[in-house]
Order: C-alpha cells, then structure tokens, then sequence
C-alpha cells in the first residue's frame, strides 16, 4: 500500500487499467479453464459438448462458427463450461428412475443438471452429424476409471425429427446395453479407460439421435449424453483443434480389448442355407486377455422370418459369463442359453442380428458349437 501511494499522479491512471486488465484476464482464466474433475462421457459417436469442445475447443470465439456450426455456437454462447466439462453432465440420486427426474424436451441436458449449465445441449436444429451404419460400436470414456453398473444405448424411432422436435422419451428404442462392468474389464488408457457397446438400430435411415445412460458404479450418479448421428448418410470428420490447457482424452483410444496374438478360431457359415423357420448362429472371441475374454454370437434367420430366437452352448474349460448384451443368458452347469431381448427377436427370413459378452477364464482352444431355435 505503501509503493502504491508514494506513485506520481501521473502514473495512476496505469496502474488502474493495469489492475483492471489483471481483473479481466483472472476472470476470463477462472471461467475458461476446465474443471479438474474427471468423469466420463460417449467420445465416438461423439455427444454434443463433446463433439463442439472436439471442433472449436482451441478456436471458440471464431465468428465463424455461428455460419458453420450454428448449434455449436448457440453451446458456446450460452455457456462455454458445458464443452470444457463434457464429461460432468451427469445426476446423482436418480435410483434409476430416468424417466422420472428427467422431463421430456430435457433429455440431453440431463434435466437440466448442473444448475442448468448443458441447458444449450437441448435446443432442436441441425447438430453436426457423424454418419454411421445400422450395426456400429459405440465408444465409451470414463477420465476417472469408475466402471458401469450397465450402460444403456436409445436411438430415435424411424420418422422423429431432431431438426423439429424436441427429444422425449417415446422418440426411443433401446438399442444396445450392457451390464454390471468393472473398470478393470475396461481398456487402459492413458488417461482413463474405454469401452465398445455393440448398437443394433435396423431399419434406421437418415437423421438420428444416438442418447446414452451410463450408471456409474462408484456412486448413484448418472449421465446423459445425445449424439447426433446420419444412418447411411455423410459427413466428414471434424478439423483438428488445439486442445484447450488440459489433459483430454486420445481423440482416437485404442480398440476396446487387446487383439489376440492369434486370430481365434471362428465358426464357418454353413454351406446351404437354413431351412424355413430356423435360424443359425455363429461364435467368434473378438478379444481376450489374462483371466478373460470378449465374444460375439450373430444370430441369422432361416427361410422364414422369426418372432424370437434361442442360443446355445456349453463351454468345456471352466469359462462362466460375466456380463452381455442385446440377449438375456441363464446358465445350468456348463450350459448357456442366450434369448432374444424385445428390440432383436423380430427378424426377416436371412436377417442378422448379434449380440455380445464379456467372460471369465480361458477362451483360448476350441470354439463352441452353438445350436439356434427360432420362433416363428
């Protein structure tokens, strides 16, 4: 205080707009800089904060944004916090009851969580797409390694408008879930771990949104994430940015489980086609490592469609399952039976659906012969 009253009149002038601009750059530090916590969120097909932090995060005031990506520029302005946390949109002490805490026309923002702060991720229009096919995988991050009580995967009905409508609950199909996963069966990375959840969303054209449930498993908090998706349609993969003064996650993580030293062995199709009201499978281990491994069964009908379908198996060296998904498994001794959930019985006459699992114990050696039941 002392220095500050013993400067000539003629400076004070400057050190005011000094303090001023130390005020304003502070400000503009506090407000800019992302949260420390770390959580997690959909990175492929990405969600909405994520996929504008992944496109304007090092370039967030370019006026150009408002011609190019609108919808990305209304999140910006309404609060720039919502794309530096992409992976905080999240709801504790919902019980699982979604629905309930969640009113329609605030799916993506999950009921306005977070005092309102992912509000914008709400807004109907023409949100930058990432095109898809009607069988993909989508990505999961988790930055803090808490695992999944289950994730669950909607896609929007044939015939909703994103561009028109706001999202509720009713627009959704469940198309993709999985079960009690710990972080230990996710892959590592280098800042936290990912996982692939196998989406099946037949009969899919054009626009779509893509909403995801994650029930983490260290606490009862939940996340709600909208991507916006093109089913067979086009766009190109967003430019690079400079990444804001954080350690995000790799814009392109690993595949979700290691790749097997040797390529497992796999069921051949079989040379003639089933017969009418029948159906075939298929079991192949898309990845294994110490202690556990990762399979997918493709499920196909015969020569007549099918209302819903059974699989079989026994496993011969101790493997038990884990966890699956787009199937319900009971298992007696050494055998399984895996069954149809709602959204995948119902198949043309040569229609294929999947599903998947994760195991315990050694998938190395023989491949199980897998029998399959249809109803027609």
């Amino acid at each position: 205080m002392s220095t500050i009253a013993r400067t000539p009149r003629v400076l004070r002038p400057l050190a005011v707009a000094a303090a001023a601009t130390l005020l304003l750059t502070t400000a503009l530090s506090v407000s800019l800089v992302p949260s420390a916590s770390a959580h997690g969120s959909v990175v492929d097909p990405p969600s909405r904060s994520y996929s504008c932090w992944q496109r304007w995060g090092g370039d967030f005031q370019n006026p150009r944004m408002a011609t190019e990506d609108p919808m990305c520029w209304q999140a910006w302005q309404a609060d720039p916090q919502a794309m530096w946390n992409w992976n905080g949109l999240f709801r504790e002490g919902v019980a699982g009851n979604h629905q309930g805490a969640i009113p329609n026309g605030q799916l993506c923002s999950g009921g306005r969580t977070q005092n309102g702060r992912y509000n914008a991720m709400d807004t109907v229009g023409a949100w930058k797409t990432t095109s898809v096919a009607n069988n993909f995988r989508l990505r999961f991050f988790d930055q803090a390694s808490h695992g999944a009580d289950y994730i669950r995967v909607y896609v929007t009905k044939q015939g909703f408008n994103s561009t028109t409508q706001p999202l509720g609950w009713n627009d959704l199909e469940l198309a993709g879930q999985i079960g009690n996963t710990p972080a230990s069966q996710w892959t590592r990375e280098a800042d936290g771990v990912s996982i692939q959840i196998p989406v099946s969303a037949t009969g899919r054209t054009g626009r779509h949104i893509v909403y995801t449930i994650w029930q983490a498993s260290h606490l009862d908090q939940s996340y709600y994430l909208c991507s916006d998706v093109d089913f067979g349609g086009g766009s190109t993969p967003p430019p690079p940015t400079t990444p804001p003064p954080t350690t995000p996650p790799p814009t392109t993580p690993p595949p979700t489980t290691p790749p097997p030293t040797t390529p497992p062995p796999t069921t051949p199709p079989p040379s003639t086609p089933p017969p009418a009201g029948a159906c075939t499978a298929t079991y192949q281990v898309t990845g294994q490592w110490t202690g556990g491994f990762q399979a997918e069964v493709k499920v196909t009908a015969g020569g007549s469609p099918t209302k819903g379908w059974s699989v079989s198996w026994n496993y011969t060296n101790g493997q038990q399952v884990a966890s699956v998904w787009s199937a319900t498994v009971t298992t007696n001794g050494t055998l399984v039976t895996a069954r149809n959930v709602n959204y995948n019985g119902t198949l043309a006459a040569g229609q294929s659906t999947t599903f998947g699992l994760l195991g315990s114990g050694n998938a190395s050696g023989q491949v199980p012969l897998v029998s399959c039941t249809a109803t027609s």
